[in-house]
């Protein structure tokens, strides 16, 4: 059982409001997210695509699919980390993104890195 292969990537992610790109008027709601990818198993894996979900506080839904992250397709031994910031647009002050990673460990195994849902809020929106 020692040498029993584990699959796993924890995730975090947190979200701040950028006010610069954002107009009210328009409602446009601009926000970055700063993911932290850590290879918590003992391989290992390549993030090979993701799939994010966002929604908006109206119900409006999108999925965004695509490969890597940033450009990059990142190789995390055990113990590794991947970190990287990107952003999204949404027409609500408030929103929240969940989805998962696409994994491909060294020995071919996929597995599904989840990301869990977070929230897109603009302040003085949440009390």
């Amino acid at each position: 059982m020692a040498n029993e292969k584990h699959y796993e990537c924890s995730v975090t992610v947190e979200a701040v409001f950028i006010s610069e790109q954002s107009d009210v008027e328009k409602n446009r709601y601009a926000f970055a997210y700063f993911v932290k990818i850590t290879n918590t198993g003992n391989i290992a894996a390549q993030l090979i695509s993701r799939h994010w979900v966002i929604i908006e506080a109206d119900g409006e839904q999108k999925d965004v699919k695509g490969l890597g992250v940033v450009g990059e397709q990142p190789l995390l031994n055990p113990t590794e980390q991947f970190e990287y910031t990107s952003g999204t647009v949404i027409n609500t002050p408030l929103g929240e993104m969940h989805g998962t990673y696409q994994m491909v460990a060294e020995d071919g195994t996929r597995f599904d890195a989840i990301i869990h849902p977070f929230a897109l809020a603009m302040p003085r929106v949440l009390h």
